[in-house]
C-alpha cells in the first residue's frame, strides 16, 4: 500500500476556521480539506437542509420535460417509464413511476433484459412502448446516446424524455427533452448527481407545478439515497443532502420493500456503508441473475407481507449471485496466470459462458488481486460485452474511448463503463487497450492507495472529538471517513489473529502514556510479526464506535501498519 498524506493546509486559514467555529486544530483541517472554508459553508455542511436544493428548472430541458408530462397528462395519454437494469436504474424507474401514479394511472414500467436486450434504451422496449399505444416514454439512467433508438421512436410517433448522468457523445439524441447536467449547454450549478438524482429533479419540478412542497417528497428519499450509495457518485453538493435525508427515511419510515431488504439487519442506524453493502446488492442481484422487473416490483410494493414475499425471492437470488461472482473470479484469475499477464498494465479477460450479470463485480474482485485498470468480457448473443472498472484517479472511460474503433458502442463514467464489440475486434482491442493504459497511467497509480487526511495523536482523541466526526456523516466519494495516522505506538501483548484463517488481525495499542484502544486490522493477520515484542510501528485508520450490549467504546479500525518510521 501506498501511503499519501494530504497535504496541510495554510495556518492562518485553519486558525481562522477553528476560531469561528471553536473546534481544534484538526476538525478545521478537515473541513479545509474538503473545501469547507468558512462559518456558513460549515453550517450548509453540518447541518444539510432541503431548502439548500437547487431549483429543478435551472436544468437544461427541464421546462419542456414538465410541460411535455403535464400534456400527456392532460390528453390521458399512456406513460412508460423506462431505466436500466442496475440499482440507480431501478429505484430511477420505481420513484418517478410511483410518484406520477400518485396522481396519475396510466403510467407502466420497463426494465431491459440484460441478456436479450443489454443496457439502455432497446428496439424491443419501444415496440412494446408502439404495441401498449404509449406515446411518451421516460428514460432515467439511460439514453444520452441512444441516437438511432430515438430516431426511430420518433418515427412511430413516440415521445422520448431522456434523464441520464452519463457523459453524452459528439450528438444529442433528438428528444423532446434531454435532462443531464454533463451536457456542455447545460448551467445546472452541480453535476454529479446519479440517474435516479436526476429523476428526483424532475418530480421535484413536476411538484413545484402542482404546488406541493419539498416535503411531500420525502418518502421518496429512501430510494434516491440507495442510488447514491449504490453508484459511488459524489457525498457533495445535493447529493449529501439527498442522502443525508434519504438515511433518516430508511431508519424512520422506509417503504414496505426497503423495510423487508432490512428487516433482520442487527443494526440500529444503517450508515451508507450498509446501503452499499446491505441494500444495494440485493436490488442489483434481480437484475443480475432474473430479471430487473423484481426489483421495481419489490420497490413500488405498499403491502409489508407482500414485499417480504418478493425480498425472499430476491435473498436467493443473492445467494445465487454470491456463489457465480466466487466461481467467475476463479476462472479469471487462473486466466491471468495461465496466459502469464500479472505484469501487464491492464487485466482483460474473456470467457463466453461466464454470467454477464456479474462480471462487473468480477472486475471488481480482480482489482483487489492485480491492481489494474480491468475489463471482464462474455458472450451476449452474437457480441461480446464487458464491465470495466478502474483504480483510483485514472479515467477508464477515456482509455476505453481511445479504442473505440474496435468497438460497436460503449458508455459509462471513470471508473466503470460497458461496451459490446465484434467477437472478431476482441485480440486487437486488448492489445490497444494496454498500449493506451500503459502509455497513460502514471505508475504510482499501480499501487493501491491510502490517503491519509492528517497526523492523530491518542490524548487528542476524546468523546467530542469522535461526536463532530460523526457529524462529517453521510461518508462516500469526496467525503470519506477521515483516514489518521499516528506514529510510534506499541501493542500492549494482547495482539493475535483472528478469522478462519487467521486473517485479520486484533489488538490493543497506546501511544507513550496516553491511553489506549482497542483495535482492529481486517486482513491484516500477516502483519502480526511486524509488532510483536511490543516493537514500535505507525498505524493508519478510522475511528469507530462499536455497540456491544449497550455500551459503546471507541475502537480504531486498522487499514494498514508499518515499521516505524518507515514511510
Amino acid at each position: 500500500m501506498r501511503w499519501t498524506l494530504q497535504s496541510k493546509p495554510e495556518k492562518e486559514q485553519v486558525q481562522k476556521l477553528q476560531n469561528e467555529l471553536k473546534v481544534d486544530e484538526i476538525i478545521a483541517t478537515l473541513l479545509i480539506q474538503r473545501s469547507i472554508t468558512n462559518f456558513e459553508e460549515a453550517k450548509t455542511f453540518f447541518r444539510p437542509s432541503l431548502s439548500d436544493l437547487h431549483n429543478p428548472y435551472l436544468m437544461k430541458d427541464m421546462d419542456k420535460a414538465v410541460s411535455r408530462i403535464e400534456k400527456a397528462i392532460e390528453n390521458r395519454e399512456n406513460i412508460l417509464i423506462f431505466g436500466d437494469y442496475d440499482v440507480d436504474g431501478t429505484t430511477a424507474v420505481s420513484l418517478v413511476s410511483s410518484y406520477l401514479k400518485s396522481y396519475y394511472p396510466n403510467i407502466a414500467t420497463y426494465i431491459p433484459d440484460r441478456y436479450d436486450e443489454g443496457y439502455g434504451i432497446s428496439f424491443k422496449g419501444i415496440d412494446y412502448a408502439d404495441d401498449n399505444g404509449i406515446s411518451l416514454i421516460i428514460a432515467l439512467d439511460c439514453g444520452i446516446k441512444s441516437i438511432d433508438h430515438v430516431q426511430y421512436a420518433n418515427a412511430k410517433n413516440i415521445d422520448f424524455i431522456i434523464c441520464d448522468h452519463h457523459r453524452p457523445g459528439n450528438e444529442l439524441p433528438n428528444a423532446i427533452a434531454v435532462l443531464d447536467p454533463k451536457r456542455d449547454d447545460c448551467t445546472y450549478p452541480y453535476d454529479e448527481l446519479c440517474g435516479c438524482g436526476i429523476g428526483f429533479k424532475l418530480i421535484q419540478a413536476l411538484a413545484q407545478n402542482r404546488n406541493q412542497s419539498l416535503v411531500d417528497l420525502i418518502p421518496y428519499l429512501d430510494l434516491v439515497a440507495t442510488a447514491i450509495g449504490a453508484d459511488i457518485v459524489p457525498i457533495t453538493g445535493e447529493n449529501r443532502i439527498l442522502a443525508k435525508f434519504g438515511l433518516e427515511v430508511i431508519n424512520s419510515n422506509p417503504r414496505a420493500g426497503i423495510k423487508a431488504l432490512i428487516q433482520n439487519v442487527k443494526k440500529k442506524t444503517l450508515t451508507i456503508t450498509d446501503v452499499v453493502f446491505i441494500i444495494a446488492p440485493r436490488i442489483n442481484a434481480a437484475g443480475r441473475v432474473k430479471h430487473g422487473n423484481e426489483a421495481v416490483a419489490l420497490l413500488t410494493e405498499f403491502n409489508l407481507e407482500q414485499a417480504q414475499k418478493f425480498a425472499s425471492e430476491i435473498e436467493g437470488y443473492n445467494i445465487d449471485r454470491k456463489n457465480l461472482d466466487k466461481q467467475i473470479t476463479i476462472e479469471a484469475l487462473s486466466q491471468i496466470e495461465k496466459n502469464n499477464e500479472k505484469e501487464n498494465f491492464t487485466t482483460v479477460v474473456y470467457q463466453d459462458n461466464w454470467h454477464k450479470g456479474v462480471i462487473g463485480i468480477v472486475a471488481s474482485r480482480l482489482i483487489e488481486t492485480y491492481y489494474r485498470p480491468t475489463l471482464v468480457f462474455t458472450k451476449s448473443g452474437d457480441k461480446l460485452a464487458a464491465s470495466a472498472r478502474s483504480v483510483k484517479d485514472f479515467d477508464v472511460y477515456n482509455a476505453i474511448e481511445a479504442c473505440a474503433s474496435h468497438l460497436e458502442q460503449f458508455g459509462g463514467h471513470m471508473y466503470a463503463a460497458g461496451m459490446t464489440m465484434k467477437e472478431e475486434n476482441y485480440e486487437n482491442f486488448k492489445q490497444a487497450f494496454e498500449n493506451e493504459v500503459q502509455k497513460t497511467i502514471p505508475n504510482e497509480l499501480l499501487t493501491p492507495e491510502i490517503s491519509i487526511d492528517a497526523t492523530l495523536n491518542f490524548e487528542n482523541i476524546n468523546e467530542k472529538f469522535v461526536r463532530i466526526l460523526n457529524q462529517f456523516e453521510p461518508f462516500g466519494p469526496q467525503n470519506r471517513t477521515p483516514v489518521f495516522i499516528t506514529k510510534n505506538v506499541n501493542d500492549t501483548g494482547y495482539a493475535k489473529p483472528i478469522g478462519q484463517s487467521d486473517e485479520h488481525l486484533k489488538l490493543f495499542i497506546k501511544q507513550n502514556n496516553s491511553e489506549g484502544f482497542s483495535a482492529i486490522g481486517f486482513g491484516l493477520g500477516n502483519k502480526l510479526k511486524l509488532i510483536k515484542n511490543q516493537k514500535s510501528f505507525d498505524a493508519v485508520y478510522c475511528i469507530d464506535e462499536n455497540e456491544f450490549n449497550g455500551n459503546v467504546t471507541l475502537q480504531l479500525r486498522l487499514k494498514d501498519i508499518k515499521n516505524y518510521n518507515e514511510i
